[in-house]
């Protein structure tokens, strides 16, 4: 089995559950996603499966997109809705369309983040959450990440309580974290704020259009037509630069040989490019050999010589 099943992860579902689920439908255990979502977000979960979970590390790097939505008024524990408030303040003015704009213009770009406490990063071999759950802030090393763009889609409205909110997408790099860009957003609006909302609206190449719900997998399995809702690798590699060997050269790449870069690729600026045989199948991953001058070596070995 090699593929990536494009799971809409259900609201109230961890990924690892989500995985451990889709895995069960495929009868393996070589399962594994592409990106951490939260519990309580919905969205684009694409799931690599059996041979395919080579390419995993490749794909979370991958940019995300996400429809969210911020809440001035208050701020809370886990930066979303669910945690405990911590800090209040009321919205005693107008917050205007061009304000929001302006500070989202600021927020585009490289940016500095902390991760939260309520987080699964890692600090002295231990997750963060596992720390809050105890009652404990840690020290956790800030992060930079990147918002590619990041727009308004719904005009600032007020709530019954007197909070305003108001909905962005945000297109960023991998490690960003939505909740923490939610509080930001109100700290240069001067208020204290949380994500109210999030969906994840794509992950890489997958979008919401290609997904798939656990239901209708389930639908698809009783029909024996589960297999058909698999993307091939070959697509979710498409942001990769590609190089189409012969079929004598096919075998060597195969079993990871170190080769002559062919002579059209020497312009090429990638670091890692995608090596396709005759029929347009991906076989590896592959790099130049920055030991050896007009070299290229391999990154990852997609299929091999026993496939």
């Amino acid at each position: 089995m090699m593929g990536v099943f494009p799971l809409w992860k259900p609201k109230g579902m961890t990924s690892f559950s989500a995985v451990k689920e889709v895995g069960k439908r495929f009868n393996t255990k070589k399962a594994g996603h592409t990106g951490t979502l939260d519990p309580d977000v919905e969205g684009v979960l694409p799931v690599c499966l059996g041979k395919a979970t080579k390419i995993v590390e490749y794909l979370t790097a991958d940019h995300k997109t996400y429809k969210g939505e911020v809440t001035l008024g208050f701020s809370t524990t886990t930066e979303d809705a669910g945690g405990e408030v911590v800090d209040k303040s009321h919205v005693d003015r107008t917050i205007t369309e061009n304000e929001i704009n302006s500070v989202f213009k600021q927020l585009t770009g490289a940016l500095e983040q902390t991760p939260p406490m309520y987080s699964a990063v890692k600090v002295k071999g231990k997750k963060l959450y596992e720390y809050a759950r105890e009652g404990k802030t840690v020290d956790r090393p800030s992060r930079q990440v990147t918002i590619y763009d990041l727009d308004l889609l719904s005009a600032p409205r007020v709530n019954n309580n007197g909070t305003v909110s108001f909905q962005f997408r945000a297109k960023c790099s991998k490690g960003t974290y939505i909740r923490t860009l939610s509080v930001q957003i109100g700290e240069k609006l001067g208020y204290p704020s949380h994500m109210s909302h999030l969906v994840r609206e794509a992950s890489g190449p997958f979008v919401g259009e290609d997904c798939v719900t656990l239901d209708e997998l389930d639908h698809a399995s009783a029909e024996g037509r589960a297999n058909d809702l698999l993307i091939p690798v070959e697509r979710a590699l498409e942001r990769f630069s590609s190089i189409t060997i012969s079929g004598e050269i096919e075998n060597k790449v195969l079993q990871g040989a170190i080769l002559p870069v062919p002579e059209q690729t020497f312009s090429m600026d990638e670091s890692i490019f995608a090596i396709y045989n005759q029929e347009g199948r991906v076989l590896a991953l592959y790099k130049k050999d920055e030991k050896r001058n007009g070299m290229m070596k391999p990154e990852k070995m997609i299929r091999t010589i026993h496939d």
